[in-house]
């Protein structure tokens, strides 16, 4: 998902140049691809579980996203290459399949945390979202899907949507009280996973204003309208929290560089809630254009790049070694 977002957020840049869509294409390619392998390996690997660990059975969240954000970019770039209805074919086995995983772990991973595992309150960090997010991946995803449905289904599909932007968005809310408390009494160990809290603010961000498009066909007057006023009131408010997260989380972990900062997986917290920022600001440019969200939008997208070229050159060095 950490390379499937620097394909999608290019696609709906507020800054288009020749030769980035095709980068963009090349990189949506290479993810798909990984996204191949990977599930090969944890199919294989499959016996191994993690449900009893606190702190890994959380990262059951990333497997939905990937499928969901490797099946967008299929719809928004792979059809170059496809043709649309391949892209539609392709976009809505891996939508389906990753909402379905998606709702699962939003589910199941709190219940276990609740029942079974043994948590304490300093386990606390913001890899506990991770489980939660995939519904709103979810409800972007399903925007861009919804304007192909026949016009019977697409209000169901809207709304839908907007079901699964509730169930990440609460989840949410309840989790970042506790997140900002282990940060200020300085008990999180893992400083890249606060870049983590970006993911459902961005996420969010863009559901919201990508569902505004489908929402003003689907649904009936006065909600239509007001689909369109919600992605920007409640973008522009979340869109500043976030850029204030952003600020937190880049002066952590500055200062944990400073100390030493060994590359673990958890580097990769620095691009797909990164990536999020950018769509969710390239979604607000779409409604309003104003150079502030276009700032942003290139601003965060030169970031993730940065962010990109880094891990993953480490992560590749690290997969050569097994």
């Amino acid at each position: 998902m950490g390379t499937g977002i620097v394909a999608t957020a290019a696609a709906s840049l507020p800054l288009q140049f020749p030769g980035l869509r095709t980068a963009a294409t090349l990189v949506w390619a290479a993810a798909a691809v990984l996204l191949v392998v990977v599930c090969a390996v944890a199919l294989v690997r499959l016996r191994r579980s993690y449900a009893g660990d606190p702190v890994m059975a959380q990262f059951w969240g990333a497997p939905p996203m990937a499928l969901c954000t490797v099946g967008s970019g299929t719809l928004l770039l792979g059809k170059d290459w496809i043709g649309l209805d391949a892209a539609l074919a392709v976009d809505w086995t891996l939508w389906t399949v990753g909402t379905l995983f998606g709702l699962g772990t939003a589910i199941w991973v709190p219940v276990k945390m609740m029942t079974t595992q043994h948590v304490r309150s300093s386990d606390t960090f913001a890899g506990w979202l991770m489980p939660v997010v995939p519904p709103m991946v979810s409800a972007s995803g399903g925007a861009l899907l919804a304007p192909h449905l026949p016009a019977d289904y697409r209000q169901a599909m809207v709304l839908a949507c907007y079901t699964m932007f509730g169930v990440s968005l609460f989840a949410t809310l309840c989790l970042l009280p506790q997140i900002w408390q282990q940060l200020v009494l300085g008990r999180a160990d893992n400083v890249p996973t606060s870049w983590i809290v970006l993911g459902p603010l961005g996420q969010s961000i863009t559901a919201a204003n990508l569902l505004a498009v489908p929402a003003a066909e689907a649904l009936p007057a006065p909600y239509a309208q007001a689909a369109v006023a919600f992605g920007l009131l409640y973008g522009v408010p979340t869109l500043g929290f976030a850029l204030i997260w952003s600020a937190i989380a880049a002066s952590l972990t500055l200062r944990a560089a400073r100390r030493g900062l060994p590359f673990t997986l958890s580097w990769w917290s620095f691009t797909f809630p990164v990536g999020t920022v950018v769509t969710g600001a390239s979604a607000l440019f779409a409604q309003v254009h104003t150079g502030l969200f276009a700032a942003v939008a290139v601003l965060g997208y030169v970031g993730l790049v940065g962010a990109w070229l880094v891990v993953a050159p480490r992560t590749l060095r690290l997969a050569r070694r097994g």
